[in-house]
């Protein structure tokens, strides 16, 4: 079982044994939405399916009512999270794996084309929904071109469906009202894995409010990718967590980013480099910042 990283060498030997498998691209653009289904019809590993960030891994949106909580039809469509890319509920996010045809008996394979910007959301919405065999294909879909392997077009058949089962999770999840309490007591490192000059507040092209939570240190999701395109090696992750952290290494941190997205590849990152937990505040930025009375900061965490 692969439940963090997986090597393009260690994928083939699953396909050559004929492995209960199933492999996820899947690329995105925040900019352009349809981008990245576009670059899957155009390349992906053969028998890769899309799994898109807005129509698969994201809750639609809905109106608040009265009392701030969104009004929905079916309790299921209530969003586990808020935000600019919410998360669906677990059950409604376990009705389209089975939709698609994944089983519990699936090992899962997730990659993309952006430095595991995305395909980090499905990683862990998967250890979410309790399924431990997940794992990112280390250097995505570069790294298996550059092993000279084949790549599909168009689209894949479709699967049979099957009945995905809930297992209890094996990530944790914070709300806004967790992230302020541990603001204020200064319980755990509060992580913000956006690029510098968005931390900072210098720009901000997607939301309200430039800037960032008090307190919050910023590891950009980049820093964990090294030259090749894959992984840093486990202690040279725990070094420079270490070296972020401070003495509070030992505790797990809560990540974010914009939008819950690029936070995850600091998440795996942690567990990679055998951190305690961390947990991720999902709603990150774009739902604390549009949160009245939430505290901001702008310019470097003093």
């Amino acid at each position: 079982m692969h439940d963090t990283l997986i090597s393009v060498d260690q994928l083939r030997a699953l396909q050559d044994s004929h492995a209960r498998l199933m492999i996820f691209d899947c690329s995105f653009d925040l900019m352009k939405p349809h981008a990245g289904r576009e670059a899957w019809l155009q390349a992906h590993i053969p028998g890769a399916l899309h799994a898109d960030l807005d129509q698969h891994l994201s809750a639609r949106h809905g109106a608040p009512g009265h009392d701030g909580r969104v009004m929905v039809a079916h309790e299921a469509d209530r969003p586990a999270s808020g935000g600019r890319h919410p998360l669906p509920s677990r059950e409604r996010f376990a009705a389209w794996l089975g939709s698609i045809g994944f089983a519990n008996d699936m090992q899962a394979v997730v990659y993309d084309r952006n430095g595991a910007n995305y395909c980090g959301r499905l990683w862990w919405m998967l250890q979410w929904a309790g399924h431990a065999a997940t794992a990112v294909l280390d250097g995505g879909l570069q790294a298996w071109q550059a092993a000279g392997l084949p790549v599909a077009s168009g689209e894949e058949p479709a699967h049979f469906q099957s009945n995905f089962v809930l297992g209890e999770p094996r990530v944790k999840l914070v709300d806004t009202a967790a992230v302020r309490a541990v603001m204020d007591s200064g319980a755990a490192p509060i992580v913000d894995a956006r690029a510098a000059p968005r931390y900072r507040g210098e720009v901000e092209p997607l939301d309200p409010i430039a800037g960032h939570i008090p307190g919050a240190l910023n590891r950009p999701f980049v820093d964990n990718i090294g030259p090749d395109g894959r992984f840093k090696p486990a202690d040279q992750l725990r070094a420079e967590f270490e070296a972020l952290l401070g003495d509070r290494a030992a505790t797990g941190a809560i990540h974010h980013c914009g939008s819950g997205v690029s936070a995850v590849p600091n998440v795996l990152a942690a567990r990679i480099a055998g951190l305690p937990e961390p947990a991720l505040y999902a709603g990150s930025w774009s739902e604390w910042s549009n949160t009245p009375g939430l505290p901001t900061r702008q310019g470097p965490n003093p």
